[in-house]
């Protein structure tokens, strides 16, 4: 609770200033603002799943390594963003959440987080599980930076996502989505991008999780898009922006917290906090041959529909950052 209280004051009280250098500073950043791009979704997902490989705690120096990769990328002479740090400690040993947040303007206290988690499982790389969602989160900020929206977008990269902290109070995602319930944040919708740069369009490549049967297509080539019932109007929203500015084909519904793979990713804690979130997944075991195996490379994820993917995932932010 001490480390949490310190957290929650250090991280918040910082936030809640306004920078009286907050449009230079947007003009700066924008320096560096550029489309998305397959040739940047690959040289993210080379760093963290070649030179940097699995990262979790009981390998700290590989995890503490991405932490400040995705730091030092966002911030600074990079992207431009103020980088927070959200810390906390596990086991004796203190992680981290990355929180890069570009301000609204009409509607500042009305925010959007983008979410993904940086972790893997011991024994993979993680390329596609998660590296193509950190990778797709720092192309979106990029693709964002310093262009203001209407509405607050977060951008965060979340520690402690994958076992033996999933669903517990351990996760990245959990302390933070309940520092924003502790703070009473407005957060109007949380997009989580979960395992989302491969695709098959063979019959039979996707499987379908059990009492599902029928709401799914059974060839793996489209993205999911899972919400609960309070996220009903998101859902709605992120499918019907998608398709504006992607091919990949968008599937998905309502499903209850508790339902197969439903609450799988990032997604779940801000459900759990009363906040409207959407996974947006390839399904991830339902499809990936490689799933939480060392053979999680690279050269597995599709650079093509991971770059077609981002850009709908965009046009999703667009729609929602501008009500």
């Amino acid at each position: 609770m001490g480390v949490f209280s310190m957290v929650n004051t250090q991280f918040y009280d910082k936030e809640s200033q306004l920078d009286p250098n907050e449009e230079i500073r947007l003009d700066a950043a924008a320096l560096h603002r550029r489309p998305v791009s397959r040739d940047d979704l690959g040289k993210s997902l080379e760093t963290l799943a070649t030179r940097i490989g699995e990262r979790h705690l009981g390998k700290p120096e590989q995890l503490e390594s991405a932490a400040v990769w995705i730091e030092s990328t966002l911030s600074g002479a990079n992207l431009g963003y103020l980088v927070e740090r959200h810390p906390y400690e596990v086991g004796g040993k203190e992680v981290r959440n990355l929180i890069a947040e570009l301000p609204g303007r009409e509607r500042r206290d009305e925010i959007i987080v983008v979410g993904a988690h940086y972790d893997t499982v011991p024994g993979s790389p993680g390329a596609n599980d998660n590296g193509g969602g950190i990778a797709a989160l720092i192309s979106l900020a990029r693709a964002f930076a310093g262009d203001a929206q209407g509405r607050t977008i977060r951008f965060a990269a979340f520690v402690n996502e994958e076992p033996p902290y999933f669903q517990t109070e351990a996760m990245g995602r959990h302390v933070y989505a309940e520092a924003c319930r502790a703070r009473q944040e407005k957060i109007v919708a949380m997009l989580c991008l979960e395992t989302i740069g491969y695709y098959s369009d063979a019959e039979g490549s996707q499987k379908i999780p059990p009492g599902l049967e029928g709401k799914f297509p059974t060839v793996g080539n489209f993205l999911a898009f899972v919400g609960n019932e309070s996220s009903r109007y998101l859902v709605d929203a992120a499918k019907s922006a998608f398709p504006t500015a992607s091919d990949i084909p968008a599937f998905g519904g309502i499903f209850p917290d508790d339902g197969p793979g439903a609450g799988s990713s990032d997604h779940w804690s801000f459900w759990q906090a009363g906040f409207p979130a959407v996974m947006i997944t390839g399904t991830a075991p339902y499809r990936y041959p490689h799933y939480h195996l060392a053979t999680d490379t690279p050269d597995k994820v599709d650079l093509a529909k991971l770059e077609d993917a981002t850009c709908g995932i965009k046009a999703i932010i667009d729609a929602l950052a501008n009500p």
